[in-house]
C-alpha cells in the first residue's frame, strides 16, 4: 500500500446522499479479484448510457474532474452491501481522499485498508468544500497535521484515529502490519516445530 502523506489535487463535487456501493461499482463488475482496472467502471450507470456512451451530465465526465483525486460527497456515502470493490474502483480512478458528513461503517473501514483517507466533517464544513469543488479549486490534504488547506490558504482541521493515521502514513495494510511481526512469527513457528513436530 502506498504511503499517504500530502495530497494536493482537484476536488470533485458529488452532491448526492446515500450513494451506495452498487452505485459506486455495479454488481456485474465484481467478478474480478484484481484491484486494478475497476476505475473505468466507477459510477458506471451515472457515467455511461445503456449503449456504453459517455454521458455529458455527470461530473466525473467533465474536465478537470476526470483527474480529481479528492471526492466531496453527501451524507451516508458507501452504504449498501459490503463490497471491497467499491474502494478499489475509487482508488483505481484516482481518488485518494473522500470527504463527507458520514460514511457507512464497512465502507469506511475498507477505505483505510486500501490506502484511501475518508474524512468526516459536519455538513456546514462539507458545504464549504463542496462550493470549492464546484469552483474547480484544488485542495491540499495534510494528513500529518490533520489539515485541509484551501487555495486561499484557509485551513480546516479534521479528526482521525491515531492508529489508522499511522497505518496510512506508513503505507501499512493488514498484510504490512502482519509482516512487521515477521521475526516473532518465525520464532514461534520454529519453537512450535521443535515442541510439536507432528503439527508442522
Amino acid at each position: 500500500m502506498e504511503k499517504f502523506e500530502l495530497l494536493k489535487g482537484i476536488a470533485a463535487p458529488l452532491e448526492m446522499i446515500n450513494v451506495d456501493t452498487d452505485m459506486i461499482i455495479p454488481k456485474q463488475f465484481l467478478k474480478t479479484i484484481k484491484r486494478s482496472g475497476l476505475g473505468k467502471n466507477l459510477f458506471h450507470e451515472l457515467r455511461y448510457d445503456i449503449q456504453g456512451n459517455i454521458k455529458n451530465d455527470f461530473v466525473l465526465n467533465w474536465d478537470p474532474y476526470k483527474q480529481a483525486s479528492i471526492l466531496v460527497a453527501g451524507d451516508n456515502f458507501g452504504c449498501g452491501s459490503s463490497r471491497e470493490h467499491a474502494p478499489w474502483s475509487l482508488l483505481d480512478f484516482g481518488f485518494k481522499c473522500i470527504i463527507a458528513p458520514s460514511f457507512a461503517d464497512i465502507f469506511y473501514n475498507n477505505c483505510f485498508k486500501n490506502g484511501i483517507l475518508p474524512i468526516r466533517l459536519d455538513q456546514k464544513t462539507v458545504d464549504v468544500l463542496m462550493d470549492q469543488a464546484n469552483q474547480k479549486k484544488q485542495l491540499t490534504i495534510n494528513l500529518k497535521d490533520q489539515l485541509i488547506i484551501l487555495e486561499d490558504g484557509n485551513t480546516i482541521e479534521f479528526q482521525i484515529d491515531p492508529f489508522r493515521k499511522k497505518c496510512l502514513l506508513e503505507g501499512l495494510d493488514d498484510i504490512g502490519l502482519t509482516l512487521q511481526k515477521k521475526e516473532k512469527i518465525d520464532q514461534y513457528e520454529a519453537s512450535l516445530k521443535n515442541s510439536h513436530p507432528w503439527i508442522i
